[in-house]
């Protein structure tokens, strides 16, 4: 039997962090071992003490939640499980790092596998969410300040993947610096404050294609 995984419930609605604990409590392979909010979950390091994986429920209303959901992956190295209720915002919410992505009617046992699967350094998306956004051009177009180079279309396509600055260095054989160079000028020709947002802008103007 796999061990039980020390799960963080995330949610800023409070009805919902109990009752995805209260199913949580009565499934094999989970833990929960705290509940709070998105604020307090982004700004609060002590949370995390002794946490191996995050299950985030995005509400009703995703696209709300997405920069504290954003800010505490590029923060924290904690593992995230996110519950979406729109399949349109699939590729946004992918575009923002977590490691697994579920819809919010997933049955205990699934969540409780995807859990697992990401303490375990996996990657787990419910195959009947789309990759990107299902209604493209229902976005405004947003063309970058200044083209972007070659380099910076690579770097880009491969923040959309979820990668961290280190990653990408990885995987282009750069150093963290050149890396963390190209996001930073790719920030900076969208016009994004963040990565998500950036992926976000590159996808409206049609650079990538989630």
């Amino acid at each position: 039997m796999n061990e039980a995984v020390r799960t963080l419930i995330v949610a800023e609605d409070p009805l919902a962090r109990a009752g995805l604990a209260a199913m949580l409590a009565q499934t094999a392979g989970v833990v929960v071992a705290g509940q709070v909010g998105e604020e307090e979950a982004a700004a609060t390091a002590h949370t995390l003490i002794g946490i191996e994986a995050a299950l985030w429920d995005l509400g009703w209303t995703p696209d709300s939640h997405l920069t504290a959901l954003t800010q505490f992956i590029e923060v924290h190295a904690t593992p995230v499980v996110a519950l979406l209720a729109d399949p349109a915002l699939a590729g946004v919410v992918r575009a923002a790092g977590v490691r697994g992505l579920l819809r919010r009617t997933a049955r205990a046992e699934q969540i409780a596998a995807a859990l697992q699967a990401v303490m375990h350094a996996l990657v787990v998306f419910d195959e009947s969410l789309p990759a990107a956004p299902s209604t493209p051009t229902t976005f405004p177009t947003a063309e970058p300040v200044e083209p972007l180079t070659g380099r910076e279309l690579e770097v880009l396509r491969l923040l959309a993947e979820g990668l961290s600055n280190k990653e990408i260095a990885h995987a282009l054989g750069v150093s963290d610096h050149t890396a963390k160079f190209h996001v930073n000028a790719i920030l900076a020709k969208l016009g994004a404050q963040s990565r998500t947002e950036a992926v976000v802008k590159a996808m409206r103007a049609g650079l990538i294609l989630l």
